[in-house]
């Protein structure tokens, strides 16, 4: 889970595992697989980053 931003300023943890994609529009959406849409403050490449390191913590050896 990685914790993002709403525009509001809500912090939330969503299970990337479930992004179906990633989109810019200016403010980064992120689509689930089950059809919830997300907006969110923080910029495309930081939610990958955080994905990123969520699974070198998680796949730690």
């Amino acid at each position: 889970m990685i914790k993002l931003t709403k525009l509001n300023g809500d912090e939330f943890y969503i299970n990337f595992y479930q992004i179906e994609k990633v989109e810019c529009h200016p403010d980064t959406t992120i689509t689930m697989m089950n059809g919830h849409v997300y907006v969110v403050k923080e910029k495309i490449e930081d939610v990958i980053q955080k994905m990123v390191e969520y699974n070198r913590m998680i796949f730690k050896t």
